[in-house]
């Protein structure tokens, strides 16, 4: 996999992110967004194609069983130019009907935690998932499935370059860093993913904090600490290591 391990909506915000967070993330620092890299010229013809061949792959894709009983394919949201790349598990039912990751209520918790660091999923967030096709009642990936689905992943990365990616919840952190690590053991520190050493942080996934809200708060210590390592991405200092 190239993996190397350790080296909206205005009104839910509130709702679904709870205010205390978001008052300490005005407090902290401004919410504005992320330094980002400097403008690139509009995607070329040739890599827009390449954008729009991957799009109509992931659509039609029949390289596992999940063909058979999903809407659609799910390749993912945000401008094809961006410097925070979020990855998740795989699209639940509203995103199998609607095309897009994360749209239910876990999505609206996800642009709410991201607008807390001053991240937007329509200006400057790539969102995606491991898995493009809904499994049956929302279940865990089988290994077959995420093996036919990586290498989609891995072309949104390879076009994308973004300088850090966020992996939300258990299963997508497991899959990119090729662990079984839990997930309180992969917090609270930047590895390092694919050729480039992309750091990637680890976090809750939003559907886990609609059920489990007491652990908002250590999702919060996890956004601050990718955006202090971001920013130090941005100020050219390393970030090798446990960072806090």
């Amino acid at each position: 996999m190239g993996v190397d391990v350790w080296v909206r909506r205005p009104g839910v915000l509130a709702g679904v992110w709870d205010a205390q967070l978001v008052a300490q993330a005005a407090d902290s620092a401004p919410v504005s967004a992320p330094t980002a890299r400097a403008p690139v010229e509009p995607d070329s013809g040739d890599v827009a194609a390449l954008w729009d061949n991957l799009r109509t792959e992931v659509r039609t894709c029949t390289k596992c069983a999940l063909h058979q009983t999903r809407t659609q394919g799910v390749l993912g949201v945000g401008p094809r130019r961006v410097d925070w790349m979020v990855i998740g598990e795989a699209p639940g039912a509203e995103e199998d009907r609607r095309g897009e990751p994360f749209v239910g209520r876990a999505g609206h918790l996800l642009d709410a935690m991201l607008h807390a660091i001053g991240l937007n999923r329509g200006t400057n967030v790539y969102i995606a998932n491991v898995l493009k096709s809904r499994p049956p009642g929302n279940r865990d990936p089988k290994p077959e499935e995420v093996a036919a689905c990586l290498p989609y992943l891995m072309r949104q990365i390879a076009l994308l370059q973004p300088r850090l990616m966020l992996a939300v919840g258990r299963i997508a952190a497991q899959n990119l860093l090729s662990t079984d690590l839990s997930l309180g053991r992969l917090r609270g520190k930047v590895h390092h993913f694919g050729e480039l050493n992309t750091p990637l942080i680890v976090t809750y996934h939003p559907a886990y904090l609609l059920r489990q809200p007491a652990d908002k708060a250590k999702a919060w210590e996890d956004l601050k600490f990718a955006r202090s390592v971001f920013r130090q991405l941005t100020d050219r200092v390393g970030t090798d290591g446990d960072l806090s």
